[in-house]
């Protein structure tokens, strides 16, 4: 057997159906890597495997048979010279929009098989704790070989160092960099088919917020209505996904015609994040904003209110379920949850969220009535036209504009940010093309995005798309394509045992965050001209307004996409 192997960037990505056998013998040449991190900050590279005929790869000290007969067991073993943790898992592929398979999924399992002439890759992250000394340690990557009962012998090795630098980045709940990635829940529940809210529910739900916390999470999504986003309209579609998000709040009218109303799943995911560190923001969907398709039978169930908000109820007397039909007891319910909150002492930390509202009349009119009802709710608007920033709406307390709308509006923006109470973050989704996180995303794009919001001077940056998954995502994870790009939906898998699967893009948005972490950090010691130097590096664009799309320029000709641009901001400490 002809065994390849070699080291590449944590930002190698694998297209089977892209690669043929001379490029899989060009990339995995590299024998040697140097990296470099922070203390408690992590250091990646993948190793490349392949072969001119079929083996099974493992990264496990377990027995290895393969079900269909012998083969060649090629065994992978990392150490380093330093007790750090070292995180070794095998990478998953994941059909693209161009039917090509592409590298995206850090699997659980310990073994795969290989098919001849196809790159296996492998996620290789050293993490250093607050208390990992600094200094430079040295690994090793070892590959043996052995068929059936043969003893292993020597296949390959390569080398690594990592330099441990002396500063030290925050905890993640403590992050300046403001993440806010929206929960969609009740298809975590449907995907692991567990009842909504129920135990199980919620210990899935646990993992899935240690996985935010991660990243620095700000921001706990509570949907407190039924489908506020009609299943992003799913049912338009050839082959519609499940995609329907319901209320955390049960409510029931009793028999005496008096409404009660449960609060106690809302109030425990929100202690159950902010146990994860996540206590900075409680974003409420589904009482501003609602989307509609009336003629697909998606509009309003209340004649007397501007807004779509389908609230249900059990009504104990016909024991059935319906839903509110007057705004009287619709107000009624806001008022109980804004009370609520209230006595929680969480109303500071409340933001109503409207996605993405089309008329702004139509918006003053929902805003308004909501203001009546529940005066101490704080707003925050994810924008995607311009006339909701060149016009005041009304009492904003946070903007979220698309990246094309900074683009648009980037001096008016930057007068509001002197202005305004709250935060200004931008958003990508289906769009703009580049910058953002699909499959097909150029990996650097991941990190570039909180370069960009320190080169904006900008809060934060917000996408819609933790869990967002249509039916089965690990066996086709296109929708909707190509107005949805495989990738829009996910940044993590649904995992066994109730366990999310990280992808590459999440790991390169973390390191993104990491280095937003540490600008911060030079900044406050004295040396903003080094990060402007490496913004002014890693950015080629003048004026904001080049960031439009209608600007024609290639995403080459806004910034870097060369790992070497980005690394020094470590390596050169």
């Amino acid at each position: 057997m002809l065994l390849n192997f070699g080291l590449a960037s944590m930002f190698y990505r694998y297209s089977w159906g892209h690669n043929d056998w001379l490029e899989a013998q060009r990339d995995t040449a590299v024998r040697h890597v140097d990296l470099a991190c922070c203390r408690r900050d992590s250091a990646a590279f993948q190793v490349l495997v392949a072969a001119d005929e079929p083996f099974l790869l493992t990264v496990s000290t377990d027995p290895q048979f393969w079900k269909g007969g012998p083969l060649p067991v090629i065994r992978l073993d990392v150490e380093l010279d330093a007790p750090l943790q070292l995180e070794v898992k095998l990478i998953g592929l994941v059909e693209d929009d161009d039917r090509c398979l592409k590298s995206d999924v850090l699997l659980e399992k310990s073994s795969l098989f290989v098919e001849r002439r196809k790159i296996q890759a492998v996620w290789v992250e050293c993490h250093a704790t607050e208390d990992t000394r600094p200094g430079i340690y040295h690994g090793k990557i070892r590959l043996y070989s052995h068929t059936l009962f043969e003893d292993e012998r020597t296949a390959g090795e390569c080398s690594f160092s990592l330099t441990v630098k002396d500063w030290m980045l925050p905890e993640p709940k403590e992050y300046q960099f403001y993440l806010d990635l929206w929960q969609h829940n009740a298809n975590i529940a449907r995907r692991y088919q567990v009842p909504l809210w129920s135990d199980e529910h919620f210990a899935i739900l646990d993992r899935y917020l240690h996985s935010l916390a991660q990243l620095g999470q700000k921001a706990v999504t509570a949907v407190v209505s039924e489908i506020p986003w009609s299943g992003q309209y799913s049912f338009r579609d050839r082959e519609p996904a499940d995609l329907f998000e319901y209320s955390m709040v049960r409510i029931t009218r009793e028999t005496n015609g008096r409404f009660s109303y449960d609060f106690s799943a809302l109030d425990r995911y929100v202690q159950m994040a902010e146990q994860h560190g996540i206590a900075a923001e409680i974003e409420l969907f589904g009482l501003l904003g609602i989307w509609q398709d009336e003629e697909a039978g998606y509009g309003s169930v209340m004649a007397d209110h501007p807004d779509g908000v389908r609230i249900r109820y059990y009504d104990q007397s016909s024991c059935t379920f319906r839903f509110i039909r007057k705004r009287a007891d619709f107000d009624a319910y806001v008022q109980a949850l804004h009370h609520h909150l209230i006595d929680k002492g969480w109303i500071e930390r409340v933001r109503v969220l409207a996605d993405e509202p089309k008329d702004f009349a139509l918006f003053q009119k929902q805003l308004a009535a909501l203001q009546e009802a529940a005066p101490s709710f704080r707003y925050k608007l994810a924008i995607h036209r311009t006339e909701f920033i060149q016009k005041n709406p009304g009492p904003i307390h946070d903007y979220v504009p698309i990246l094309n709308c900074v683009a648009a509006e980037y001096t008016r923006l930057l007068d509001l940010k002197r202005q305004l109470p709250g935060k200004i973050l931008f958003y990508v989704c289906c769009y703009p093309d580049f910058p953002n996180t699909f499959l097909s995303s150029p990996p650097l794009e991941s990190r570039v995005i909180p370069w960009l919001v320190e080169k904006l001077q900008l809060d934060g940056f917000l996408r819609w798309n933790y869990t967002v998954w249509p039916e089965s995502p690990l066996e086709k994870l296109s929708y909707r394509a190509p107005g949805w790009k495989a990738g829009d939906m996910n940044f993590v898998y649904p995992g066994a045992a109730g366990k999310p699967l990280l992808s590459l893009r999440y790991k390169w948005l973390q390191r993104g965050i990491r280095d937003y972490e540490l600008m911060q950090l030079l900044k406050r010691s004295g040396q903003s001209e080094k990060v402007e130097n490496l913004l002014n590096r890693v950015f080629r664009f003048r004026d904001a307004g080049e960031l439009h799309p209608e600007a024609r320029k290639k995403n080459t000709e806004l910034y870097s996409l060369e790992p070497a641009d980005y690394d020094r901001l470590i390596g050169d400490l």
